[in-house]
C-alpha cells in the first residue's frame, strides 16, 4: 500500500544526535564496534531508571555513537526498559550478535521537548527525565518500551528506523564533551516494507534529511555509513 505524503510544515529541524548499538552485553557490543571502526567505546555509566549502562564514543560534527546492553548488576526496573530491550523479537535478534538498533535526534533550545510531546500525544511518546552522572537530558519513550512507530490509517512503520527525541538539560552535553575520534558519519539510510508511510512520519518530525529510506521488503533495517582512518565502513 503506497501512503501519500501531505503537505505541512515540519514540527521541527532535528539534528542526529546519537546511533544506538544494542548488544547483549557491554563487553560483546564494545568488541563489534571496536573491531569494525578501529577504536573502542570507553566510559558511559548506568541508567538505574530503566536497568541498563552503556559506554560510548565521539565522532565528528558533535555526533557520538552509544553502545547499550542491560545491566546485568542492576534491579530490574519499574517499567519496560527502553529501545525494546525487553521484547522478544529485539532479543532474538541479540543472540546473534550486536547491532545498529537505533538513533536518535536532537531538539534545541528555545523549542522544548516536554511541550511539543504535551501538544502531540498522539505523534510522539512521553517525554521521560533521565540522569546519568552529571548528565541530565529528556527524551521520548513509548511507555511500553518498544521503539518508536509512525502510525496512520491503521497501519503503522518504525523499528528503529523513525528517532527517538532526545533534548539535553545540561551546556556540553556528550556530542561536545567526548573526545572526538577521527570517524565521521557520512549517511544513515534504512530499508522498510512501508517506506512511503515512514518517510511520512520523519518529514511531519523534521527527520526526513536526516535519514534515506528505502522500500524493501523483508525485516527492516538500519545502516550507518563511517568514515573511518582504515576506509568506510558500515555498521548495521
Amino acid at each position: 500500500m503506497e501512503f501519500h505524503r501531505f503537505v505541512t510544515m515540519p514540527l521541527m529541524k532535528l539534528t542526529i544526535d546519537h546511533l544506538v548499538i544494542a548488544a547483549a552485553d557491554l563487553a560483546s557490543g564494545t568488541e563489534y564496534v571496536a573491531g569494525l571502526l578501529g577504536i573502542t567505546p570507553q566510559g558511559g555509566g548506568a541508567h538505574p531508571r530503566m536497568g541498563t549502562h552503556n559506554r560510548v564514543l565521539g565522532m565528528a560534527d558533535g555526533v557520538y555513537l552509544e553502545v547499550i546492553a542491560i545491566d546485568p548488576d542492576a534491579p530490574a526496573p519499574e517499567r519496560p526498559r527502553w529501545f525494546g530491550l525487553d521484547q522478544g523479537d529485539v532479543r532474538a535478534r541479540l543472540e546473534q550478535g550486536p547491532f545498529l538498533a537505533h538513533w536518535a535526534a536532537r531538539v534545541e533550545a528555545p523549542l522544548d521537548l516536554t511541550r511539543m510531546q504535551a501538544e502531540h500525544p498522539d505523534r510522539l511518546p512521553p517525554a521521560i527525565a533521565m540522569t546519568r552522572g552529571d548528565l541530565r537530558w529528556r527524551l521520548t519513550v513509548p511507555e511500553d518500551g518498544s521503539l518508536p512507530a509512525w502510525r496512520e490509517a491503521g497501519y503503522e512503520a518504525g523499528e528503529g528506523l523513525l528517532p527517538t527525541l532526545i533534548q539535553w538539560d545540561v551546556e556540553n552535553p556528550p556530542g561536545a564533551t567526548l573526545p572526538r575520534q577521527p570517524l565521521r558519519l557520512l549517511r544513515l539510510t534504512g530499508c522498510h516494507p512501508r517506506a512511503s508511510l515512514l518517510r511520512q512520519g520523519l518529514a511531519w518530525m523534521g527527520a526526513d534529511s536526516l535519514i534515506d529510506v528505502e522500500q524493501a521488503d523483508g525485516p527492516p533495517r538500519l545502516r550507518a555509513q563511517i568514515e573511518t582512518p582504515s576506509g568506510v565502513k558500515v555498521l548495521a
